[in-house]
């Protein structure tokens, strides 16, 4: 029971001596907007509080103060889950003539409530941010300027994780895949309190898996995030987005999106969208923390997508694969750093053209994935223009309509997707208008990108464990399709 919701039923009880039930009873449901106050139904109900009168007060709750504590209990849970479903009183508050339809019936302890569902294809309630929590998180661009980007040692903890994650899974109530390829959900572990050995259970998953989703993190604050990123590398400083306006958390990147902003979907396409972040530094970021404030409701929008590297790697034809393994591309911050100029926002290190290899091979699986993605690469080294953009069309169509190497994630408010840069790309996704979008993110610095041509394809080293063919590429093949 948190401190405000005890001195409430404190408050409560006091007065019960000398306040009528139907005051007894309104004070009650106000205790109700306590959300752990909920945990203490079946033993807390107003008839507790007003044992002891007369009979003539006690038979006043069936009439008049009734209604009122339906009226409370049902703001009580409004409160608590703003979206499809609102609560309404069943009959008329004293003094009013307004009169509500209802279905269901739901019971809490003694009290009774009727369910009202109300429903509008394609809209969501919004909530209000009168009194916002994470005003100190909210983006500002400060007018400073860093040096460039040096190398700095990178050790990646993954490798010393356990195969089979035993220490990570310790203390999950639950854990499924999205899908073979990418994504991964679990319960029941909080990331504030992780030891040294289930981060490393957490990287190497989230190596193997791309993506991993964590549920209702409420203990884990921003300095919480940063010390768990920070575990795994030096963090990142971004040249161009948004910091919090807390001083001192430059390493911190602000997503933010207020439900009045303009769209922007018109401004990029849809492929281009997807990326890898900031993948022109020399070391790009490895695993990466991001961690939703406040959002759209179930329903609401504001999903992001995943697509796995490797996936899109065994995607490609054996020959294919082995052109690709000798060739590198150009990745190119001047884009993000003109589009920030351009809205008058300052750029705190001056933008870079960086090669890396197109195919890299992770230190923690050994497996080989693409590295690519549409919103950074601008050319690809060493060959005619026209063949590297055809190079570049081809696979920005495998990253971006290749639904079996795709997650998609749909949040609730502090939920954490925890990521490998180095092996997924991913994208926002827009029309989540009229609601708020507020997220923080920190990422690790990994190693530069390198290409081992020992490495192995996921797709064919799973096979082999589980007993299953290799994929058939010969697409000049007959087949149905499939639905």
């Amino acid at each position: 029971m948190d401190g405000q919701g005890g001195a409430a039923l404190s408050n409560i009880k006091r007065a019960s001596r000398d306040l009528s039930p139907k005051k007894v009873y309104r004070m009650w449901g106000e205790a109700l907007s306590h959300p752990h106050l909920l945990l203490d139904m079946d033993h807390s109900t107003p008839e507790s509080y007003v044992q002891g009168r007369d009979d003539d007060a006690i038979s006043n709750l069936a009439t008049d103060s009734a209604p009122i504590m339906r009226y409370y209990l049902a703001l009580s849970l409004t409160r608590m889950a703003p979206g499809l479903i609102e609560y309404r009183p069943s009959v008329g508050l004293p003094g009013s003539d307004k009169s509500l339809h209802h279905n269901t019936t739901q019971s809490f302890g003694h009290v009774e409530t009727k369910k009202h569902v109300e429903y509008q294809p394609g809209r969501t309630v919004v909530e209000p941010h009168d009194f916002y929590e994470h005003e100190s998180l909210r983006p500002s661009f400060p007018r400073v300027h860093w040096d460039p980007l040096t190398e700095v040692p990178y050790h990646d903890n993954g490798i010393h994780g356990d195969s089979c994650f035993s220490n990570l899974l310790s203390s999950a109530t639950d854990v499924f895949d999205y899908n073979p390829k990418i994504g991964t959900e679990i319960h029941g572990v909080n990331l504030a309190n992780l030891t040294d050995a289930q981060k490393n259970d957490l990287a190497r998953l989230t190596a193997v898996r791309g993506v991993v989703f964590f549920r209702n993190q409420t203990d884990l604050d921003i300095n919480a995030q940063r010390a768990l990123g920070a575990y795994f590398g030096k963090l990142h400083k971004h040249a161009t987005t948004a910091v919090p306006l807390q001083a001192g958390l430059e390493d911190v990147h602000v997503v933010h999106t207020e439900g009045s902003s303009k769209e922007q979907r018109a401004v990029f396409s849809p492929t281009f969208l997807w990326h890898s972040d900031v993948t022109y530094e020399l070391q790009p970021p490895s695993y990466t923390c991001l961690k939703l404030l406040t959002g759209p409701p179930r329903g609401g929008g504001g999903d992001t997508l995943w697509a796995s590297q490797y996936a899109a790697y065994d995607l490609l034809s054996a020959p294919m694969q082995k052109y690709l393994e000798g060739l590198s591309a150009l990745h190119s911050a001047k884009m993000q750093a003109d589009g920030s100029r351009a809205l008058g926002r300052p750029v705190r290190r001056d933008p870079i053209v960086t090669k890396h290899p197109l195919i890299r091979t992770h230190p923690v699986t050994g497996w080989k994935s693409l590295f690519f993605n549409p919103g950074f690469v601008t050319a690809i080294v060493g060959i005619p223009v026209a063949e590297s953009n055809a190079i570049i069309s081809y696979l920005n169509e495998i990253i971006s309509t290749t639904q079996e190497t795709h997650v998609r994630f749909q949040w609730q408010k502090n939920d954490v997707a925890f990521w490998d840069n180095r092996i997924c790309n991913h994208s926002a996704s827009y029309g989540f208008a009229p609601h708020r979008r507020h997220a923080v993110r920190v990422a690790c610095h990994a190693e530069r990108p390198v290409f081992d041509p020992a490495g192995k394809s996921q797709e064919e080293e799973l096979n082999s464990r589980d007993g299953l063919p290799n994929v058939n590429k010969d697409g000049a093949r007959q087949s149905n399709y499939n639905d």
